[in-house]
């Protein structure tokens, strides 16, 4: 895929891979729509791109509300006439033991994570199956091909994308439309700082792994190359990223070497 002039909406877009990705496809010469829920941010974002309004469009969005949602794919089409790469990147992570999370903290993360996720892309669909093409990116990450410790709710709602999206890909493939997960490994983000404590409060913690990981302009480039060659997923990360192929082919031996890693 060529990304010049193409219509690219990224959620989550205000830092770590939705900034990245914000980058690179501007690079690339794409108009973009930028979403999250920081206003400021997202203006922050835009002028650090150097983009203009004829190139940009920021919508301000919580993925826990999408009320309105219809209103902003609509003002994407008649801004821009078209969207041709949807990005669901919005999402948050946790930081605590199953027995210890509120309920209320487990719907918030599959409220944000998933429900979020499939929303806009129910939205967005009829749009790419009228103009019969579209790509839609879906970041999941390792955590959705096994779990970990202080992931319960986090690798539940991983989880779910990757059952919802397998459907839908072979549901859309006869509209041209393809879609991408994308499994990140430790990327440099602040994934682990904006994650949910049991209680629902903000961990404000950086875990040494994210603190290590790969920068978040690479993995993006990953994506771009990623998507460029038609893949259906991608796994993105360091050594961690071979405990999923590990889970795979030696599911007892995996069951038993990743239970004795640290939990962080």
């Amino acid at each position: 895929m060529d990304f010049k002039n193409k219509v690219v909406w990224i959620t989550g877009a205000s830092s770590g891979i939705g900034e990245a990705l914000a980058k690179s496809f501007a690079d690339a010469g794409a108009k973009l729509v930028l979403s999250a829920r920081r206003i400021s941010e997202l203006e922050r974002v835009k002028n650090a791109l150097r983009l203009d309004d004829d190139r940009c469009l920021i919508i301000p969005m919580d993925l826990t509300d999408l009320t309105g949602a219809e209103n902003m794919v609509q003002q994407v089409v008649e801004k821009f006439g078209s969207i041709d790469v949807l990005v669901n990147n919005g999402g948050i992570s946790q930081r605590a033991m199953a027995i210890d999370t509120a309920i209320e903290t487990d719907r918030e993360i599959m409220e944000v994570n998933f429900f979020g996720a499939i929303r806009l892309t129910k939205l967005v669909l009829p749009v790419m199956i009228k103009q019969q093409s579209g790509q839609i990116v879906v970041i999941s990450s390792v955590a959705g091909k096994f779990g970990f410790y202080l992931r319960s709710a986090y690798s539940a709602s991983k989880f779910a994308l990757h059952g919802f999206y397998e459907s839908l890909r072979m549901e859309v493939f006869k509209y041209n439309i393809k879609v991408l997960l994308v499994c990140p490994g430790k990327i440099h983000t602040n994934i682990s700082v904006n994650a949910l404590r049991g209680d629902g409060q903000k961990n404000n913690i950086m875990d040494k792994g994210q603190e290590e990981g790969m920068p978040a302009e690479e993995c993006a480039e990953r994506i771009l190359t990623g998507i460029r060659k038609g893949k259906y997923e991608l796994l993105i990360g360091g050594k961690e990223v071979m405990a999923a192929q590990i889970k795979r082919f030696f599911p007892d031996f995996f069951t038993n070497f990743i239970r004795k890693q640290k939990p962080e």
